[in-house]
């Protein structure tokens, strides 16, 4: 009898946690590597947030809270869902969870039967697929491939749509390409959902606040209230309010749902931490102005990786509507020999070339599910990717 259980031959560690992890690992040996595979804002958690955290402590504000959330909290984000979505929430529509990822897989394990299908879009978020398979679910992956601006049709939607389909997962801004759905986007997708019934819709919006170029934001149950009841629309505070740490994510849905994903974390974390509550109740009603100043920089940044990545030979890099992170594709690098004399055959090749040829910590396009590319992300010190970059465009001008 195997000790360790048969679920987990089905899964992976997190490609991500684990460049970051080799980069640091590297940086302790004394290695000069510049990590571009964190996706978490560079930026301080501001000052407000912090002393309502303090304020918390000071006042004896540690004990144990409702499994799904303070009431303080819940109310916050109804009240954010309703000015910044349009979308009406009751206390027992709101659940808030240990980061974004506990409240997906909370919602996952608790409705996901083996055999039921969920439909991700590829390039997709490392988690989504291993989370579907822990639940005893099929990932359907359909891959969006950058003629399609690394977006989702309704042509594709429909054609991957079958009787066990039970969720479509949609992840706007995306991490890793920064693509964008426009309400249009959304608009002809919801026209595919309604007519199948059975299919519930998990909406990822940890990015919503991260856009550039004057693009507006929808998601899917305010472009489409009669996808309402069928959808969970979950957030956080970890990307825009600079709060990874922290860990919240919160989500509002069907009573039902949340009812379940209740029960499900009453028998796992229990309530996530209080004092990271009274921050986030602090995140959602305060000052919202330093977020357009964040992504005044973080668009610069994005212009200058954009723009120095495709000075490199055999790299192409589309420019992103939101997020942190760039996706550029390194076909043209694809079958090149390094000066060491190795071939690069793929993009687990390339970034590991990068690595050990420049001291460039990236990840590779095969962990999320579209190949060859890499994903860089941008929310690092300007310098820093600067640097990077030049490292990138002088790795490439070495391949023959």
């Amino acid at each position: 009898m195997a000790f360790i259980a048969e679920r987990l031959d089905r899964i992976q560690p997190s490609p991500t946690i684990a460049v970051t992890s080799k980069a640091r690992q590297l940086k302790a040996e004394g290695r000069d590597v510049i990590g571009l595979g964190a996706g978490e804002p560079d930026f301080d958690t501001p000052d407000n947030i912090k002393e309502a955290a303090i304020q918390a402590i000071r006042s004896g504000d540690t004990k144990y809270t409702n499994v799904d959330g303070t009431d303080a909290l819940k109310k916050a984000i109804i009240a954010k869902f309703k000015r910044e979505n349009g979308l009406d929430y009751k206390m027992d529509q709101i659940t808030v969870g240990t980061g974004g990822k506990q409240v997906l897989f909370n919602a996952l394990v608790a409705t996901l039967n083996a055999g039921d299908e969920v439909i991700i879009p590829a390039p997709y978020w490392v988690s989504y697929p291993d989370i579907v398979q822990l639940a005893d679910g099929k990932p359907v992956i359909v891959e969006c491939g950058e003629n399609h601006k690394f977006k989702l049709t309704a042509e594709a939607l429909e054609a991957a749509i079958t009787p066990k389909t039970k969720w479509l997962i949609l992840n706007s801004p995306s991490n890793p390409t920064g693509a964008a759905y426009s309400a249009a986007d959304l608009r002809a997708l919801a026209d595919v959902l309604l007519k199948h019934p059975q299919v519930h819709i998990l909406t990822d919006d940890m990015y919503e606040h991260l856009l550039y170029d004057g693009f507006k934001f929808a998601t899917i149950a305010q472009v489409e209230p009669k996808l309402y009841d069928r959808t969970l629309t979950m957030n956080g505070v970890s990307k825009a309010y600079c709060m990874t740490g922290w860990r919240i994510g919160y989500a509002g849905g069907p009573a039902p749902l949340i009812k379940a994903i209740a029960k499900m974390q009453s028998q796992s974390t229990s309530n996530p931490s209080s004092v990271s509550q009274a921050a986030a109740v602090e995140a959602l009603n305060g000052p919202q102005d330093f977020i357009a100043k964040h992504n005044a920089v973080f668009k610069e940044r994005r212009d200058m990786v954009v723009k120095m990545l495709n000075q490199a030979p055999g790299l192409h890099c589309h420019t992103p509507e939101g997020a942190f992170y760039v996706y550029p594709s390194c076909a043209g690098c694809i079958g090149k020999t390094t000066p060491q004399g190795k071939k690069i055959a793929t993009d687990d090749d390339f970034v590991t070339y990068l690595l050990e040829a420049e001291g460039v910590a990236a990840v590779q396009g095969s962990a999320f599910g579209l190949s060859p590319y890499f994903r860089i992300s941008y929310a690092t010190s300007t310098e820093a990717l600067k640097e990077a970059c030049t490292r990138i465009i002088r790795a490439c001008q070495a391949l023959k």
